[in-house]
């Protein structure tokens, strides 16, 4: 994978500009993901984990523009 930055003068604005573009390719989370093996009950239970949160996350924002 290549990640092209133009340098024009600032390099701290073109440093900040690769972080930018890595993170929004995904590669520090892949890399957290690969860093160890989850065996897959534990995924399935991560999972799981994250669809509650994530569903009482939305049924807060539901209620809050009901009233």
């Amino acid at each position: 994978m290549a990640t092209k930055v133009t340098v024009r003068g600032n390099l701290d604005q073109a440093l900040r500009k690769f972080k930018q573009k890595v993170a929004r390719d995904g590669v520090p989370s892949e890399w957290k993901k690969r860093e160890a093996y989850d065996k897959p009950g534990v995924k399935r239970r991560a999972a799981k984990k994250e669809g509650i949160k994530n569903s009482r996350k939305r049924d807060r924002a539901n209620r809050s523009k009901e009233y």
